[in-house]
């Protein structure tokens, strides 16, 4: 007999082998219906499989997200079978659920387009239309697999059981598709018919280009059709604002191929939108006690082999030699620099917390199937700080660095965010750096922050990396989808490392703590949030060009180049627009532009020293003396609102 465990606490003595059918069974009948698979101590079984052992017990439904998963993998496998029976030869590698549906990624010689989507989708129809198809799961000796893959000829399926090593793996069929898979998998496919095949990309198996392009099919599916049609039309309006898109367009920033993937231009305007991001960012920092510094952007590669990167990150950092065969690397990070700086002088205990922070620009060798516009790129600036502290001050730090982010994030026009607490795993100290002590007070002081505040949280125990626990924000943007941003981070790593110390109150050296936070994420992610937030039409105070003057005909261009000087003598970013054009081709390019406010000059305007005023935003604001105007802009971008 085992035990499990249910979610209100009550417990049940079961005989190994039950089936979980036979479970489900003496539940209410609406839990049953949204029953997907069910799980023990976090493993997932199908939902004909049988008890193997006790534990916490949990019905997946088809309104948890781990449900979702389930459904969103099955459709994998669905598709891969129609990929199967429409283009025969196929050899397939992996095909995850991933964040917002799933893919398979394939070889095979006929090159895939926007067309043959459709024709896979109707394909996978069909087949759930015959009513025959089902998921079985069946265990094999690795070497039985290894036999089984090799005659379907699915040598990536071969690669993927060696590596494992394990003794057994599962596979599962769906008709004539046969996959290496753990599953779980639906009991009835019939749930699997509200999807719809989304595009196409390439994708280096395993991530190296030096193995096989490989076709990537995504998808997405969910349970209800109205679910599907709702995310349809999220994705709709993620793609106009697509900031890869946007970047271009609205002449901001972009990449430039011939330079090289991961390294961002940014034009002139873009250059503004950065410079108040930064600016604001600096003066904010400089409020709450940062001082700010300025570290190299190579070093010595023993710096990095002093900290631990050298050994573990190698490969993704660009190594150069001098002409004296020294090695140096571009930083892929900040913190041994700021160490640097504070190991200038002895510190005592009187002299902290000491708070550097720097708009610090790293160069990573991110793969080239990875970058991403400007989310994931190969040089990047962090908006970096590293605050030395002692035990005693660990809690009104993390608070302050808390207040400090929501400040800035909210002024941004972020007004929702998750947070995530990845805290260490207790039962397996031996793999973190630092004392259980450190990482109990570490965490205590990140808990109470969050809690002080009232937020919803999630605690991740074991999610933390083996050098501290930290706080994730994840930003919610327009359109309801989230973005990684903040990060407050301890480390009792780099101290020991770089022996990084203080005299305490006894006169004795002592490791000082370390905070490393960068609260933005990095100017070139934020930035890409920022523009996908706001679709290109940014709040006045961010908005690269604040008002644009438009002259009716040439005889008012005098009158147009007045208004535009006086305006930005008192701050404003203003341009004017002296082409022999019709004026409702001037306003509806300053309205593609995103330009926030229009200033139209004619006879009258010219004659009384007005402007007729209209935003894209808030339509026609009628005519305004132009001092007036000017003062009520100067306010507005003031207020950043």
């Amino acid at each position: 007999m085992v035990e499990l465990i249910f979610p209100d606490g009550s417990k049940q003595e079961v005989e190994k082998g039950t089936p979980f059918g036979d479970l489900l069974r003496e539940l209410p009948g609406a839990l049953r219906k949204k029953a997907v698979a069910v799980s023990v101590d976090d493993q997932a079984y199908d939902l004909n499989r049988v008890v193997e052992g006790g534990g916490r017990f949990v019905v997946l439904t088809t309104d948890s997200d781990k449900g979702l998963d389930i459904l969103r993998h099955g459709t994998s496998h669905l598709m891969a079978l129609a990929v199967q029976e429409l283009f025969g030869k196929v050899k397939f590698a992996i095909g995850p659920a991933i964040q917002d549906g799933f893919y398979y990624d394939i070889l095979m010689d006929h090159t895939l387009s926007p067309d043959d989507l459709e024709k896979i989708e109707a394909k996978m129809r069909e087949l759930l239309d015959r009513g025959d198809l089902a998921f079985t799961r069946e265990v094999l000796p690795s070497s039985e697999a290894v036999k089984l893959f090799t005659e379907l000829d699915q040598p990536f399926k071969v690669e993927l059981i060696n590596d494992l090593g394990a003794e057994n793996v599962s596979i599962y069929r769906l008709g004539a598709f046969t996959d290496l898979c753990v599953g779980p998998h639906l009991a009835d496919v019939r749930k699997m018919r509200h999807f719809k095949l989304l595009s196409l990309a390439g994708a280096y198996w395993r991530g190296d280009e030096n193995r096989d392009m490989l076709q990537r099919i995504y998808g997405t599916v969910f349970f209800k059709e109205a679910e599907l049609r709702q995310d349809l039309e999220r994705r709709e309006e993620a793609r106009k604002r697509d900031h890869r898109k946007l970047g271009p367009q609205l002449e901001l920033f972009d990449i430039k191929e011939e330079a090289g993937g991961g390294l961002v231009f940014w034009y002139p305007k873009g250059y503004i939108l950065r410079e108040m991001v930064e600016n604001f960012w600096i003066e904010e920092h400089r409020k709450d006690g940062y001082q700010m510094i300025l570290t190299p952007h190579i070093a010595k590669s023993g710096l990095w082999k002093t900290s631990g990167h050298y050994d573990y990150y190698k490969e993704n950092m660009f190594l150069i030699r001098d002409d004296e065969d020294q090695e140096f690397v571009l930083k892929p990070m900040n913190c041994p620099g700021h160490i640097l700086i504070y190991k200038n002088k002895l510190h005592s205990y009187r002299d902290l917390p000491i708070r550097y922070a720097e708009l610090g620009t790293v160069y990573r060798n991110e793969r080239s199937g990875t970058l991403h516009g400007l989310l994931r790129v190969r040089g990047f600036t962090q908006d970096d700080a590293h605050i030395f502290c002692t035990p005693e001050q660990m809690e009104e730090e993390v608070s302050r660095c808390f207040n400090l982010a929501h400040k800035l994030l909210t002024t941004f026009g972020f007004k929702d965010y998750q947070v995530e607490l990845s805290a260490h795993d207790p039962q397996n100290m031996e793999k973190y750096a630092g004392s259980e002590e450190d990482w109990i007070m570490a965490e205590e002081a990140l808990l109470k922050t969050i809690e002080n505040r009232n937020i919803p949280f999630k605690k991740i125990p074991g999610e933390a990396v083996f050098y501290g626990p930290k706080i994730d924000l994840k930003l919610i943007d327009a359109i309801g989808r989230g973005w990684q941003a903040t990060t407050i981070q301890f480390d009792f790593n780099l101290p020991r490392r770089f022996d990084v110390t203080y005299i305490n109150k006894e006169g004795q050296k002592e490791y000082v703590y370390m905070i490393h936070r960068a609260l933005l994420g990095s100017i070139e992610r934020f930035i890409g949030t920022l523009t996908e937030h706001y679709a290109g039409a940014f709040p006045l105070w961010l908005s690269p060009e604040q008002v644009r003057v438009l002259p009716v005909g040439k005889e008012h261009h005098g009158y147009a180049r007045e208004c535009v000087g006086k305006m930005r003598a008192a701050g404003i970013r203003a341009e004017g627009d002296f082409r022999e054009e019709k004026l409702g081709y001037k306003i509806r390019e300053s309205e593609l532009q995103k330009v926030y406010y229009m200033a139209v000059c004619g006879d009258k305007e010219t004659q009384a020293g007005t402007l007729d005023i209209r935003s894209k935003s808030k339509g026609r604001l009628g005519v305004k003396k132009l001092d007036l105007f000017i003062e009520e802009v100067v306010d507005e971008i003031g207020k950043k609102t």
